[in-house]
């Protein structure tokens, strides 16, 4: 059994975090009990590791929003030891401890047994950025997005969720326009089936109440001003899905496009899901985002790294998807 076991914590004030040893009796008093193996870099644990945002909500607090890792104990009938699980949000990091430990006792309810083909790293590099990207579009599809529609824009590009967004959209035939403030990435974004790539000074911007319509579909993780031309260049009866804030939390638009074109602005939020979306997303994961880049996109880093990590992906110096090893 694991004794000893290195945690990322933060404390008030905000910018405190530090790795510290814990031991068994540090963890708070869940049910099942996980030897972690990795969690994952989302831009929310960059937040809560450099107190750049509000994400705790208690403290001390270990962060980190996702884990994976095997069963140690279990006093919950759905999972035995030696299960392989994993948490995706749900809550950690915020008013739960989260995955940046060796180990960690969660709820039950926030676990599900990692489905096949995937295993504990592979989950973490899809996480909650791939894991809210698969659930957008198919959001977006629900609402009649669909190839015969038009182009789909996709925002932040070179992070998580607009990565594995490409991608899955270029998989299931969509004419993908990829926006980033890094057009040095250009090459990386056309790999991952992009067909075109727009600066992000093109749509960072106050628009007009109604601009020319192109977009059949889109899925924005930056907000504010982005998206408000978003929506003001999306087609009639065009759909777009918000899943992020990296530019800013406002929304500086109009009802035109709502009332005149019909576009539809739909609330990305993964875990206000019916029952069984869990499981069609994962399922459609491994189809739908292949396992090549999947790999090729991602990295490991050493949990010892956290807090650099953290400030590179806020400034927006970091592509793809990163895996924290928890151990190292």
């Amino acid at each position: 059994m694991v004794r000893h076991f290195q945690a990322f914590v933060v404390d008030e004030p905000p910018g405190s975090g530090r790795i510290e040893s814990l031991t068994l009796a540090d963890l708070p008093d869940e049910s099942v009990l996980v030897e972690v193996a990795y969690s994952s870099l989302n831009y929310k644990d960059a937040l809560a590791v450099t107190g750049n945002g509000k994400i705790a909500r208690k403290f001390p607090m270990v962060c980190g929003i996702d884990l994976a890792g095997k069963v140690l104990e279990s006093a919950d009938p759905r999972f035995m030891p030696g299960d392989n699980v994993a948490a995706i949000g749900s809550g950690l990091s915020e008013h739960m401890w989260g995955g940046y430990a060796g180990c960690m006792r969660v709820k039950a309810d926030v676990l599900f047994k990692i489905p096949e083909p995937f295993d504990a790293k592979e989950i973490m590099a899809i996480g909650t950025a791939g894991y809210t990207a698969m659930v957008g579009i198919m959001m977006l599809e629900k609402a009649g997005m669909s190839p015969e529609r038009g182009e789909v824009l996709v925002t932040g590009a070179g992070g998580g969720v607009g990565s594995i967004a490409i991608t899955v959209l270029a998989s299931l035939g969509y004419r993908v326009v990829a926006s980033s403030g890094r057009v040095e990435l250009s090459d990386y974004f056309k790999w991952l089936g992009a067909a075109e790539i727009i600066p992000r000074a093109e749509l960072d911007r106050i628009p007009k109440p109604l601009e020319k319509g192109r977009w059949g579909g889109a899925l924005d993780s930056v907000g504010s001003k982005t998206l408000a031309t978003v929506l003001a260049t999306t087609k009639e009866m065009g759909c777009v899905g918000a899943c992020g804030l990296a530019g800013g939390s406002d929304l500086p638009t109009n009802v035109m496009p709502f009332i005149l074109r019909g576009v539809r602005l739909i609330g990305v939020n993964y875990y206000l899901q019916p029952e069984g979306t869990r499981e069609v997303a994962w399922a459609r994961l491994a189809n739908e985002f292949p396992a090549e880049k999947r790999s090729a996109m991602t990295r490991m880093e050493p949990l010892s790294r956290i807090r650099g990590l953290s400030e590179e992906i806020l400034a927006g110096r970091i592509r793809g998807r990163v895996v924290i090893d928890v151990r190292a």
